[in-house]
Formats: C-alpha cells, sequence, structure tokens
C-alpha cells in the first residue's frame, strides 16, 4: 500500500479564507483513494479540522462534522467508502496509540486523516500525504507533500489543473 521513497513532491499555495479552503478540499477529497492515510500538521487553529469538514461534504457528507478530539477518531461512511478522522492531540505518550487499538482502522478500505500525528510517532502508519496548514498574511499557507508512490499519484493529480480560489 504505501511504497517507500524519498523523492518527495510539494505543492505550496496560499489559501486566503475559510472558502478558498474549502474549494481546495473540493479538489482534494475525490482523489483520496481507499487505502490511503494522509497526516495533518499544523498549530492550534490554523484549519485542519475545517479542511476535514470541506473534504467529507465534498464526497457527500451532510451530517455533522466534529473535532474528534476527545473521541480519538470520528467515523464516517460515504459511498462504501470508510473515512477516519483521528486526533491524537491529548497524548500523552505515543503508546496510547497502541492502547487504544487504533491501529485495525488502517485498512485498505478507508482514507485515514490524522490530526497530530507526530503524537503517535513511531505507532502510526506512515502517511502518503502530509498536509501542513499554517498562518500566514490574512490567510493560511498550506503544503501537501507526497509521501509515497499513491501520494504522488494523488499529487500530480491535484497540480494538474489551476488552483481556483489560490493565489
Amino acid at each position: 500500500m504505501h511504497s517507500a521513497d524519498h523523492n518527495h513532491s510539494v505543492l505550496s499555495l496560499h489559501l486566503r479564507d475559510e472558502a478558498a479552503t474549502a474549494e481546495f478540499a473540493r479538489r482534494l477529497a475525490p482523489l483520496l483513494a481507499p487505502g490511503i492515510v494522509v497526516w495533518l500538521d499544523g498549530d492550534l487553529g490554523s484549519g485542519k479540522t475545517t479542511l476535514v469538514r470541506a473534504m467529507l461534504r465534498a464526497c457527500g457528507h451532510t451530517g455533522p462534522v466534529k473535532s474528534p478530539t476527545f473521541a480519538l477518531v470520528e467515523i464516517y461512511v460515504i459511498s462504501r467508502i470508510y473515512w477516519y478522522h483521528f486526533d491524537f492531540y491529548r497524548f500523552k505518550f505515543p503508546e496510547e496509540f497502541l492502547d487504544a487499538g487504533l491501529g485495525e482502522y488502517f485498512r485498505d478500505d478507508a482514507v485515514c486523516l490524522v490530526e497530530w500525528p507526530q503524537k503517535a510517532a513511531g505507532y502510526l502508519p506512515p502517511p502518503d500525504l502530509v498536509v501542513s496548514l499554517h498562518f500566514a498574511e490574512k490567510g493560511r499557507r498550506i503544503e501537501v507533500s507526497a509521501a509515497s508512490t499513491e501520494g504522488r499519484e494523488c499529487l500530480k493529480a491535484l497540480t494538474s489543473r489551476e488552483p481556483p480560489g489560490a493565489g
């Protein structure tokens, strides 16, 4: 599932506002195939959950999308694909990933979106994509890095057309 390759590709964009973030999510979401793992990096309040919410909406989810900070994982099933949204912010030790039995969620029929992946370092499966969000100017700077063959294919498809709403 995850091909080892150290030749990373990176896309970097400025997102002016929440609408631009949602537009980016609408472009990214359909490219995330089952089996893909996305690490979401960024400071508190940088827009990680906002991005996930917009991706789920883009895939047709109409119910609530809440931060999994206390539950550790929120589960969505959209068009027979499992979407698992994790948040490890509250982990004190990486071993809590094992104690909570979260490894079983990382399957070939699921898209896994992981906030605060560094808090489960050493136990979390490797990413296909790393999405970093940072405060910049009046909006956010988003960087998408490919960390596997699957991730590079996704990034290639993402960059194959001009991004609307980014600047």
